[in-house]
């Protein structure tokens, strides 16, 4: 079984892969098929490492939707053909940046229990 630590590094890193392109507007989001299924992988790849998380690890950050986050997390792996762009897009764009200072926050505050 992963740490949680790295679990939270997993999300960290898929935030950063979504903020590499989020410099494009929504229009062009909507015109590449690349970018929809970039965005996709990554937000299915927050919502498998949340879902993994332990309870009590996330217990600890209760400011974070964590049930939307696996919930959305559900629906894209599930959901083929039932994928609303706008979601992801809206996703993508403001509530995944918005996670991650409380993502580095809680990763911080499990490292120094470490020590």
């Amino acid at each position: 079984m992963r740490d949680p630590k790295e679990r939270l590094r997993d999300i960290l890193e898929a935030i950063a892969a979504i903020g590499r392109y989020l410099d494009r507007d929504k229009a062009a989001f909507e015109r590449d098929e690349l970018l929809q299924t970039w965005f996709l992988r990554h937000l299915q790849i927050i919502g498998e490492a949340a879902r993994a998380l332990p309870d009590d690890v996330r217990a600890m950050a209760p400011d974070i939707p964590w049930s939307k986050i696996i919930g959305m997390r559900n629906v894209l792996v599930h959901g083929y053909f039932e994928i609303d762009t706008d979601i992801v897009w809206d996703a993508a764009s403001r509530h995944v940046p918005a996670l991650k200072p409380a993502l580095e926050h809680l990763l911080r505050t499990l490292e120094s229990q470490d020590r």
